[in-house]
């Protein structure tokens, strides 16, 4: 598996990916089996971020594995609601004792990984990736999980040690704040 910045020529793959993954084309028991990913990421969105070297890609022998998305949070062109909220909530969140508003940080995610890859270490090694490429440019990646959205609470929280800022409302739902540190390879 080779781990990679995206291309714009990723991104019909990416789009695909991502539509396939996104929470209104699964059932509500394929959402709590698998979680889910939210937000307009089209062909057009992910082609820019590409271009802006915001995107982290897993490539195996030329086939899309996964992606993970990482961007400063206030250049993004349309932020999404949930990420909107996240903004107006900094004041209230706090990483390391500090309001999160006072800290250097990059937004991480949306992170999806292709079914066919599930469980072969390709979200832990995007994670992975990410705090590294984050070191220097920020003192942490912050996400934020939707309520209900069992599985990523346990692939981030659970598995990789993302610590829990807290929780704010957005769109009429709401969201939980997580953070890990930026750092790069040991």
């Amino acid at each position: 598996m080779r781990y990679r910045y995206a291309t714009e020529a990723d991104a019909p793959a990416m789009a695909a990916l991502f539509a396939a993954n996104h929470h209104d084309a699964l059932t509500a028991e394929q959402r709590r089996a698998q979680g889910f990913v939210q937000g307009a990421f089209d062909e057009a969105a992910l082609r820019a971020m590409a271009g802006d070297g915001e995107l982290l890609v897993a490539d195996e022998e030329g086939r899309l594995a996964g992606l993970l998305a990482l961007s400063v949070a206030a250049d993004l062109p349309t932020p999404p609601p949930a990420v909107l909220g996240l903004l107006a909530a900094q004041d209230a969140l706090e990483w390391r004792g500090r309001p999160l508003s006072d800290v250097r940080w990059l937004l991480y995610g949306p992170v999806v990984v292709d079914a066919a890859f599930r469980g072969r270490g390709v979200a832990r090694a995007l994670f992975a990736n990410a705090v590294a490429e984050a070191s220097g440019r920020a003192e942490a990646v912050v996400a934020f999980i939707e309520e209900g959205n069992v599985p990523s609470w346990r692939v981030h929280v659970d598995g990789f040690g993302m610590t829990p800022l807290g929780t704010y409302e957005a769109g009429g739902r709401t969201y939980h704040a997580i953070a890990a540190p930026a750092e790069g390879p040991s």
